[in-house]
């Protein structure tokens, strides 16, 4: 059962019609987009592929930092135990570890350097004000939501197959190496989003909390599929 909740609307759902109701949003993520269908196709230039990756890395530098923002905000010992691994996990232990620099590699095999990267040389406007609204959102909004926003991790480990397969076969300009961000995250996201939804399902007891929670993912959703509006306007060829 499916239900797509407002904030106006007053049905307790079940935990279970709950997460069926977030696990509906995959019809809205950013994979169905039209720029990362024809990227997935094969159908992208060389610049294409390079302002994504250039803008792309705004995003990921943001990430530890929106999880900072949900550990500053939430009470729960045991919830910041685990969800502190995701700071380190993009940040790295050491120099040359992390998700960061698995897309600064990324970068650098498509062509970029890291000094134009980190230092957002190609950064669209959108796409830096739509990361920086997430971040915000993090922030200001209730833990329970921020986590719920994150739960468009649900949908990555689909998206990050269908990416490795698509690169591998129609863009072999790229050194392979560079896709490891790809590999590592199919089986991260796994882990991140049953933690994530676990949060959500035990705390969100009340059609209020719910349907916060289901607003907070689609607007995550929003923020994805902005940043590729963007990319799709500035880097787009069709």
């Amino acid at each position: 059962m499916t239900l797509l909740l407002t904030s106006e609307e007053t049905v307790l759902l079940t935990p279970d019609e709950l997460e069926a109701t977030l696990r509906a949003h995959a019809k809205q993520y950013h994979s169905e987009h039209p720029f990362h269908r024809r990227m997935n196709e094969g159908q992208s230039s060389p610049e294409e592929i390079r302002g994504w990756v250039a803008n792309r890395f705004y995003y990921q530098l943001n990430i530890p930092r929106k999880d900072g923002a949900i550990l500053s905000n939430c009470p729960d010992r045991e919830v910041r135990r685990r969800w502190v691994h995701r700071i380190t996990d993009h940040d790295g232990t050491t120099e040359g570890t992390g998700g960061i620099e698995s897309w600064l590699r990324l970068s650098e095999a498509v062509g970029l350097t890291r000094e134009e990267v980190e230092n957002s040389q190609h950064l669209l406007p959108s796409v830096r004000f739509a990361v920086d609204a997430y971040v915000t959102f993090t922030r200001t909004r209730p833990w329970v939501e921020a986590v719920a926003s994150s739960l468009t991790e649900l949908f990555a480990p689909d998206l990050m197959a269908k990416r490795l397969a698509a690169f591998e076969r129609h863009y072999t300009w790229i050194d392979p190496e560079g896709l490891a961000y790809f590999r590592t995250r199919i089986t991260q996201a796994p882990l991140d989003s049953e933690h994530g939804l676990a949060i959500v399902r035990e705390h969100c007891v009340t059609p209020e909390t719910q349907a916060a929670a289901v607003a907070a993912l689609s607007f995550k959703c929003d923020v994805l599929w902005s940043m590729l509006d963007a990319i799709d306007q500035g880097y787009g060829t069709h």
